[in-house]
């Protein structure tokens, strides 16, 4: 496997005015659009699958697959949802890859809406990234104006309208089915399933959802073939995808590469952890998945090898942590998080963020009583597994990584406070006087 980085999404990210329509044509854009075309639309979900290209928004489910489960057209309409609601902690992929390169979801859009016979086709966005939004409605715009979106694309037949959504900043709504809740103007909130989107979702009818950058993997698939896409990666993880570093690295960013990367090769790339500092702990792929260690820095990032070493390897989201953090302070802010979003709609997830909050407030104090680390256990295993939807199960990650690689940390908390233990001043990324006000 090659460990280069592979520039695909972001080859043309320092391209003057990337974002616009002239520079994506100049680049090739809109290339993989005319192949589909010329294609049937059973064909390009076979490619899909045939290229493995995997989900990019967290769970890994196979895209082609997804596409297949849309039951045979009956007359009414199938539509396909974009979920760029990105809001996991320490994720930022899709929302630079929006700002750099939009035509790039446009184009993916236009080419799944073809495969699976949708004409109208919806991108929900985080709401607070209003500079975001303004810039997909902008590319639609432009799609429109070129024949790319609209009635008979490029002369084929095929219709499509695309709709920008501003969602109102709910990290519920990142999970499928309360987005879908969200977009047909009701609380967000995750249904029950069966049924599943593929059958009943976007107003009843069948609905793709899929994430930003796996619809925008789709144009480059069409355009350099399945063979190209499945040559990089590792067998049962093909393709590249988007590593987005944070925290205590040298060269933070983000970086293309193949799935199977290990942490080690991207630091190098990255600089290194920052000057003069260690690496304690990281997460492969954002804070609802089980932190890793220096034990685990050469793991392949790919989602096999991930899960087998104990986590997921989420969104990539790689936050990286050296000596001077407390975990107990890092674990209490994610808690924190997931106790602010849980929806409310189950009993374990609501409850359970509830007090895990509690407890690890008062650890953060060094005011923990007898069996406090017994019941943070308790109550994350309680939660796990028995929540309505994902959120509670991420929640408990931290917690139980956590306890796992550094309950000394925790131990210590009992009766130090974390500020004392492992002073703030000290894990700041910027130097007081290189901070505005």
């Amino acid at each position: 496997m090659s460990t280069q980085l592979t520039p695909v999404l972001t080859r043309y990210w320092d391209e003057p005015r990337s974002w616009t329509l002239e520079s994506y044509e100049r680049t090739g854009g809109y290339t993989g659009l005319r192949n589909a075309l010329a294609k049937d639309p059973a064909e390009l979900v076979g490619i899909a699958k045939e290229s493995g290209l995997r989900g990019r928004g967290g769970a890994g489910f196979p895209t082609g697959m997804k596409w297949g489960f849309l039951p045979e057209p009956d007359g009414g309409p199938r539509y396909l949802v974009v979920n760029a609601d990105e809001s996991e902690p320490g994720t930022c992929k899709d929302m630079p890859l929006l700002m750099a390169s939009p035509q790039l979801l446009v184009e993916g859009m236009a080419i799944t809406s073809y495969a699976i016979g949708c004409t109208h086709a919806f991108v929900y966005v985080r709401g607070e990234v209003v500079h975001v939004y303004r810039r997909v409605l902008q590319a639609v715009q432009e799609a429109y104006a070129a024949g790319y979106l609209g009635r008979d694309i490029l002369g084929s037949g095929f219709d499509l309208d695309i709709t920008v959504h501003a969602g109102a900043g709910a990290y519920i709504c990142g999970e499928e089915t309360a987005l879908l809740d969200s977009l047909e103007g009701r609380r967000g909130q995750p249904r029950l399933k069966p049924p599943f989107p593929a059958v009943a979702g976007l107003y009843a009818r069948p609905t793709v959802v899929n994430n930003v950058e796996s619809i925008a993997s789709v144009p480059s698939i069409l355009a350099n073939g399945a063979d190209w896409f499945g040559g990089m990666g590792t067998e049962k993880s093909k393709g590249y995808g988007i590593f987005s570093l944070s925290g205590h690295v040298t060269r933070p960013g983000q970086y293309e590469a193949p799935l199977g990367i290990t942490l080690r090769e991207l630091l190098d790339v990255a600089g290194g952890v920052r000057a003069g500092h260690e690496l304690k702990f990281w997460t492969p792929g954002g804070s609802s998945t089980p932190m890793f260690t220096t034990e685990h820095l050469d793991v392949p990032l790919d989602f096999e090898s991930v899960a087998k070493a104990g986590s997921m390897l989420g969104t990539r989201a790689l936050q990286i942590f050296d000596e001077t953090v407390s975990v107990v302070k890092a674990v209490s802010r994610w808690i924190d998080f997931y106790a602010h979003e849980s929806c409310g709609k189950c009993t374990p997830c609501r409850e359970g963020t509830y007090w895990l909050k509690q407890i690890l407030t008062r650890l953060e104090a060094g005011q923990g009583v007898p069996g406090d680390l017994e019941k943070l256990d308790d109550i994350a295993s309680n939660i796990l597994g028995r929540s309505f939807c994902a959120l509670g199960d991420g929640a408990t990650s931290p917690v139980h990584s956590g306890l796992k690689y550094f309950r000394d940390e925790f131990e210590q908390a009992m009766h130090t406070p974390v500020d004392v233990s492992f002073p703030p001043h000290r894990s700041t990324v910027f130097a007081k006087e290189d901070v505005t006000s």
